[in-house]
């Protein structure tokens, strides 16, 4: 509508490790489980639900109006992607910044899969500390052997203990060791002494380190270096052994030695009612504390050391971290600037890959021994094996059985949509990248827009946009994020079925501050209802112009010049506040202020457009509408709708056809916006003091039960009367005035509203109170003279002074003089009516 080349590409991801988790569930619903399938078998499985599924969010964007360029939707697992995927990861390899190593990650124990440190919400959870006794190992004072205090199968009998305090007592049977600050003067006489985990008898060592915070717990900590990140460095530090005591499904394992195949949870329940039994508790309180769940599955994950293939971050972070703190990449809202570098600058290695099958196979091949070749495929990864190995036989490597994580494809994403990695230097890369803006949302910041921008950079050699611009989080009217887990998310399909489409975006886009969190309100859709009204407003504006073509002459007629002044006055008038709106909107669209610039419009729309320009210039019963008057309201008709399509593109295309006919390919969404044309200030000015008097006298009327059908005569007292006869003829009409006179002085009796250096005096047939009156400017000078102390306050202030714009000093000098000028006029028309 600008007359750009827009291109905005549609596309999905594969979404791993949420697809695997429907699949699965698929099968198991068709009494398959995914063990008893080959891995061909069950990627058959996985496309035909992709087919039947996958493309939801796609005919969800269509029927939302969404204009995206279709013939280039993209799947990051389409034949060309999933390749250029398969050799970046080859690349990246090959320069070293790809590694497998064994090291401690995040493990979903649902889906069955490492996560990386950025699929883990940490949330706030209310549990229990248990404080729970290790027997210590005395010495025999005879033989100098050490013994124990306790067994398997005995109660505690001895005070000889010492004390942890941990939320997960089922991880004891892996301690490997108890740590206290060499600094607490309580333990040291424990140093290099030996205890007991409880229960299993495993002799453990307590050693000292500085990790240990002495105020927490007891001071003393247990040290499970297979179920805890810290844990496991301290692990390392002293040469800890490592007991994993989990299978992959969060059951305990063999060599947890007791509750062997039960769940994590239900063996905390089981072996706290032991240690109770066994004197081994000393106490349990209640706990609040950070517990880190699975983004996708929503389950607790396990830090767990495993064997994994990562991603060297520090090695490819800088030039993305130095394009957003020069801004050359520019985030809406700047907030998210300072998150952005905080999680650079402390970036981690990432850990891509996946215990799954659904997924860009690791291109890494194995020998039975374990040895690896990196390569695209078999055949070449054999012949590198043979060049390595040139005396072995092997016949047959065996390719890793783990998938990418999702976001190492979804990170190509800006220049791969273009074939930019896959085709290099073909003609859409070269004209679309570096591409524009792109819009997402603030929770995938690190997932997606940092991994995006160092990808950029490291293959295209350049940023991959220019601008990025955070949406809200929309959340329900309890503040709570919404989701299908807490049944919060509403249908959208359904909501569309139910209030159309625009509908729906109005109800979205009018409450989505940039960046700021949006509250939809799921039981009444106030804001939806809000969008249907408005469409009916629009409906009716239509209407009503529509048939004032049956009145319009083909020729204007001579008229009475009066009407022919009241008419070119409303069509300057509006033509100047829809250009002023324009200039305001397109510096709003630069700002990413969405919600503002629909606000904007709504307002154009509903107040000035149908509120007073068309009131103004409606013709009376049977009359009609001169051709000039009526094809330059057709003219602002068209413009409204093209401000509002990228909002609404559905009724205002129908709006559009239903304004005059129109021409083959005449379509409003690709219809070129006119200029913006030059502002004439005084219009616009003059047309505020004309809507202001004419609500003022209409509230006059109302305070005094003046009924809106009762002719009033108006008195003007000012300075300025030709500035008032020039909308003489509009305020009479608007406020059903049988006359109006400009006097040196009211007659007693009249009813007085302060307009623009004016003083507007109202009569009626009807007695009015005047003490009803006198209430009123009583109630409005007490207004003013508390706004004028705060105004004076501020204008006191010396660093409000100092420290100001001189504009927006001189805004309060005037808000002064304003109020001064209200505030004497008031004084004076009270005294008439003592």
């Amino acid at each position: 509508m600008q007359g750009k080349n827009a291109c905005w590409v549609p596309g999905t991801d594969h979404a791993s490790i949420a697809t695997e988790a429907k699949v699965v569930q698929m099968l198991r619903e068709k009494g398959i489980s995914k063990s008893s399938l080959s891995r061909e078998e069950y990627l058959g499985y996985a496309w035909s639900w992709k087919e039947q599924y996958g493309g939801i969010i796609l005919q969800q964007l269509k029927k939302l109006g969404c204009s995206l360029d279709w013939d280039r939707t993209v799947f990051t697992m389409d034949p060309d992607y999933y390749n250029s995927v398969i050799n970046v990861f080859i690349d990246l390899f090959n320069k070293g910044y790809i590694y497998r190593g064994k090291r401690m990650i995040n493990w979903d124990p649902k889906a069955k899969t490492a996560l990386s440190d950025e699929e883990v919400i940490r949330k706030e959870v209310k549990s229990k500390l248990y404080y729970i006794r290790y027997g210590l190992e005395v010495q025999s004072q005879e033989s100098g052997v050490g013994s124990q205090e306790l067994s398997q199968n005995s109660e505690l009998r001895t005070q000889n203990y010492i004390t942890i305090a941990t939320v997960r007592p089922e991880t004891i049977l892996g301690d490997t060791a108890i740590a206290v600050n060499p600094n607490d003067e309580r333990y040291k006489h424990l140093h290099g002494k030996f205890a007991f985990v409880p229960l299993i008898n495993r002799r453990i060592p307590i050693i000292a380190d500085e990790y240990v915070e002495m105020d927490f717990g007891t001071g003393a900590l247990k040290i499970t270096p297979a179920h805890d990140k810290n844990d496991y460095q301290i692990g390392q530090k002293h040469g800890l052994e490592t007991i994993d005591t989990m299978n992959d499904d969060g059951t305990m394992s063999q060599t947890a030695q007791m509750y062997i195949g039960q769940d994590r949870f239900e063996a905390r329940k089981k072996i706290i009612k032991e240690l109770e039994a066994k004197g081994h508790v000393e106490k349990i309180e209640d706990y609040t504390n950070q517990v880190g769940f699975s983004e996708r599955t929503d389950v607790p994950i396990e830090d767990r050391l495993s064997l994994q293939w990562w991603v060297d971050m520090k090695k490819l972070y800088k030039p993305a971290l130095e394009a957003v703190v020069n801004e050359e990449i520019k985030f809406y809202p700047s907030k998210f600037k300072n998150l952005y570098r905080n999680w650079m600058e402390n970036i981690r290695d990432w850990c891509i890959s996946r215990q799954l099958w659904w997924g860009h196979r690791i291109p890494a091949w194995y020998d039975e021994e374990g040895r690896f070749i990196v390569a695209k495929n078999e055949d070449e990864a054999m012949k590198e094996y043979k060049i390595r190995n040139p005396k072995s036989k092997i016949q047959n490597l065996k390719q890793d059985e783990d998938v990418l994580d999702t976001w190492f494809s979804s990170w190509l994403w800006p220049f791969e949509v273009f074939k930019g990695y896959s085709d290099p230097g073909n003609p859409d890369i070269k004209y679309y990248y570096p591409t524009n803006t792109l819009v997402t949302a603030p929770e995938i910041i690190f997932f997606w827009v940092a991994r995006m921008i160092i990808a950029g950079f490291e293959y295209m050699h350049e940023k991959p946009f220019s601008e990025v611009y955070f949406t809200g989080v929309v959340r329900d009217e309890l503040g709570r994020k919404m989701s299908k887990q807490l049944g919060n998310s509403p249908d959208l399909l359904a909501l569309i079925e139910k209030y159309g489409a625009d509908a729906v975006r109005f109800g979205i886009m009018i409450s989505s501050p940039a960046g700021n969190d949006l509250l939809f309100d799921v039981k009444e859709e106030s804001t939806l209802k809000q969008g249907s009204f408005f469409i009916n407003k629009i409906w009716n504006a239509l209407k009503l112009v529509n048939s004032w073509s049956k009145r319009t002459p083909l020729e204007e007629s001579r008229g009475q010049s009066h009407e022919i002044k009241t008419q070119t006055f409303a069509g300057d008038w509006f033509e100047n506040r829809l250009n002023e709106s324009k200039t305001e909107i397109e510096k709003l669209y630069k700002e990413f202020k969405l919600s503002e610039i629909l606000k904007t419009i709504y307002s154009l729309i509903w107040d000035d457009f149908c509120s007073w320009y068309l009131e103004w210039i409606k013709p009376g019963f049977e009359e009609p509408v001169g051709p000039g008057v009526y094809n330059k309201t057709i003219e602002f008709f068209e413009e409204l709708m093209q401000l509002l399509h990228p909002f609404m593109p559905f009724v205002t295309e129908e709006v559009y056809h239903k304004l005059k006919p129109r021409k083959e390919g005449d379509y409003l969404t690709v219809k070129q916006q006119s200029a913006i044309g030059n502002l004439q200030p005084e219009t616009l000015k003059l047309g505020q003091l004309l809507k202001d008097d004419i609500t003022s006298i209409r509230d006059a009327r109302n305070r005094n039960n003046i009924s809106p059908k009762e002719e009033i005569k108006i008195e003007i007292e000012t300075k300025y009367p030709g500035l008032y006869k020039q909308v003489e003829q509009i305020l009479k009409k608007q406020t059903n005035a049988r006359s109006i006179d400009y006097v040196a002085k009211s007659q007693t009796g009249s009813l007085t509203i302060l307009g623009y250096e004016a003083k507007i005096h109202i009569t009626s047939d009807k007695k009015i109170d005047t003490g009803i009156q006198k209430q009123q400017l009583q109630k409005d000078l007490a207004y003013l003279e508390g706004f004028l102390t705060s105004v004076e306050k501020k204008l006191g202030n010396e660093r409000f002074i100092q420290n100001a714009k001189a504009e927006v000093v001189e805004i309060e000098r005037k808000k002064k003089a304003d109020a001064e000028a209200k505030i004497k006029a008031i004084r004076e028309q009270l005294q008439t009516l003592e």
